[in-house]
């Protein structure tokens, strides 16, 4: 039989009220009450009736995940994260692609469409700084700018790429290359672009304009420029603006023979699964993606106060070194 609030009540010595208070997560219990009435929670194994929660609220316990595309492993990775933050809080989450097109980003962003959740969370691409939401509940994550009137969560892209770059200066690279420049997701480039030069400028090197070489973010494309550019540049390592261009500049430097890490370094960014599956494997920039799902869904709950006021929050990173830059 499930346990009820008024069993937990008596086994507690409290009334149902403050029971309900403290499962509510309301903040006018004394921090005693509180210890008490959850230890009566943990001993009867009580389990909320969020089927009742749900009717009595008007929430319908699920929220949006929207992406641009599955195509990037990135994007996989960060929906399992969202999921298994808003699975613990016994949340739901469906799941849709947006292809990157403002039309549907802002669609999503407005409240309409086929949106029937509590909420949205959204890696966008194409929205402007002049986009505004409706009053539905809206988190971006990723590369928006700061100061904007939509709550957002983002990644470290300047710092993290700076931490990137100076790790290969440190072990003694100097030529060192940039690879997937002006392509991927605009503000994402601009930021890991300054990461990379604001290395370079602290270890008193000047930016090589030919070091910069242009690709997009996707592996076949990467290995196609390293293919193309690596003799005449000789570089000694490589940045590259993502996992899978990594992936690609190792493809490359494998079929010229060129050895890893011997004679070129390495690392991308992202930490996708396939980037610690590699031969060798891939040093990168790991996100923390973990902290940026729960992180969404605590700023999807406080928008349904009243006096919430939009935030700008950034998530962790944790710089991952493998064997493509270890020496």
């Amino acid at each position: 039989m499930a346990v009820s609030m008024s069993d937990v009540a008596r086994h507690a010595g409290v009334s149902q009220r403050t029971v309900s208070n403290v499962v509510n997560d309301y903040v006018h219990v004394s921090p005693a009450t509180r210890a008490r009435v959850q230890a009566s929670l943990d001993a009867l194994g009580y389990r909320p009736n969020t089927a009742a929660r749900r009717l009595r609220t008007g929430r319908t316990g699920t929220v949006t995940l929207a992406v641009p595309t599955f195509q990037e492993r990135y994007f996989a990775d960060l929906a399992e994260s969202v999921i298994a933050a808003a699975r613990a809080r016994g949340t739901t989450v469906l799941v849709e692609t947006t292809g990157g097109r403002h039309d549907l980003e802002l669609e999503l962003l407005r409240g309409g469409g086929e949106v029937l959740t509590d909420g949205v969370i959204m890696s966008a691409v194409a929205l402007s700084r002049s986009d505004q939401r409706g009053k539905h509940p809206v988190v971006l994550v990723g590369d928006r700018e700061p100061g904007s009137t939509i709550d957002h969560v983002g990644i470290k892209n300047r710092e993290a790429a700076q931490a990137a770059v100076t790790h290969l200066l440190d072990t003694g690279r100097r030529r060192i290359l940039l690879l997937g420049a002006n392509n991927g997701p605009r503000r994402s480039y601009q930021l890991r672009r300054q990461g990379y030069q604001a290395a370079l400028k602290k270890h008193g090197l000047d930016v090589d304009p030919a070091l910069i070489v242009e690709s997009e973010w996707t592996t076949a494309a990467a290995a196609d420029a390293i293919t193309r550019t690596f003799a005449d540049l000789q570089p000694d390592g490589i940045f590259a603006m993502n996992d899978s261009a990594a992936l690609g500049a190792l493809r490359a430097l494998q079929r010229g023979n060129v050895d890893v890490p011997g004679d070129v370094s390495v690392i991308g960014f992202d930490d996708i699964i396939e980037s610690s599956l590699s031969t060798p494997s891939l040093s990168t920039i790991a996100p923390l993606l973990d902290d940026i799902a729960s992180t969404a869904l605590d700023l999807l709950e406080e928008q349904l106060d009243e006096d919430h006021v939009p935030q700008h929050r950034m998530a962790g990173y944790e710089l991952r070194v493998r064997e493509s830059s270890a020496r």
